[in-house]
């Protein structure tokens, strides 16, 4: 069964994360399927830009527990979506969870609807936003950083926009990406890119330097005894022995 969904409407290529049962979680396979259809996209000359959407009530729930991605595959696709020669847009209607937001904020634009909400879950599971911070840390206000990796509270689509992890919070999700796309339909391609290629560079050279530790940071926090117990914990649907 395929978990990415594709269509295309005047220069505009829809990928739709189409996983509803795991709520859209990060598995091997879907990390796969994107990483490609991200790759049709680069090399066809009919797409100006990418919205990447969404079945269901969840974006991204983050990492699939039970058939999690290899972790440089998922550092891959974060990578291939910000140096992509084409923008890519999200479309937020829903919840945004973990590693979700490490691929929401891979994007270049992100329209948010009001019934969305958003949490870095992992401290709760023994866990640190470790690779994901590779497109975190550039994008989000370091003090509502430094809140929300500590707390792992969730938070709505209008304090998203407020701490920069979201570009829109719109009532109508439709209306707040239709000025967006019609830009995007106006500006040239290689004005695209090379505008794009100005405001990545940064990042890019982050994923170079950082990225081959952080995978290693993250891997040893998956592998010890705490990270076991937050995440049996959660597929149990018990607190953790450590809540008080």
């Amino acid at each position: 069964m395929t978990l990415i969904a594709t269509s295309q409407d005047r220069g505009i290529a829809t990928l739709t994360l189409d996983s509803p049962a795991n709520r859209n979680a990060l598995s091997a396979q879907l990390v796969a399927e994107l990483r490609d259809a991200l790759a049709d996209c680069a090399g066809d000359d009919t797409v100006r830009a990418v919205v990447l959407a969404h079945t269901g009530t969840t974006f991204c729930a983050g990492a699939d527990l039970k058939a999690p991605p290899d972790p440089e595959a998922f550092v891959g696709l974060m990578r291939e979506i910000v140096a992509l020669p084409k923008p890519v847009v999200a479309r937020v209607t829903g919840h945004v969870r973990a590693g979700g937001l490490g691929l929401l904020a891979a994007c270049d634009i992100a329209v948010a609807g009001e019934g969305s909400s958003f949490a870095l879950t992992e401290s709760r599971l023994g866990l640190a936003p470790a690779v994901i911070s590779l497109t975190l840390l550039p994008r989000v206000d370091r003090t509502a950083a430094n809140r929300y990796y500590l707390t792992g509270e969730r938070f709505d689509a209008a304090e998203a926009a407020r701490i920069g992890l979201v570009t829109v919070a719109a009532e109508d999700v439709e209306k707040g990406l239709a000025p967006v796309l019609d830009g995007l339909r106006r500006a040239s391609p290689q004005g695209l890119a090379a505008s794009k290629e100005l405001v990545t560079a940064t990042v890019l050279r982050s994923f170079d330097q950082y990225a081959e530790d952080l995978i290693a940071r993250s891997a040893a926090l998956f592998a010890s005894d705490e990270a076991r117990e937050g995440m049996t914990a959660f597929l149990e649907r018990r607190d953790p022995a450590w809540v008080r």
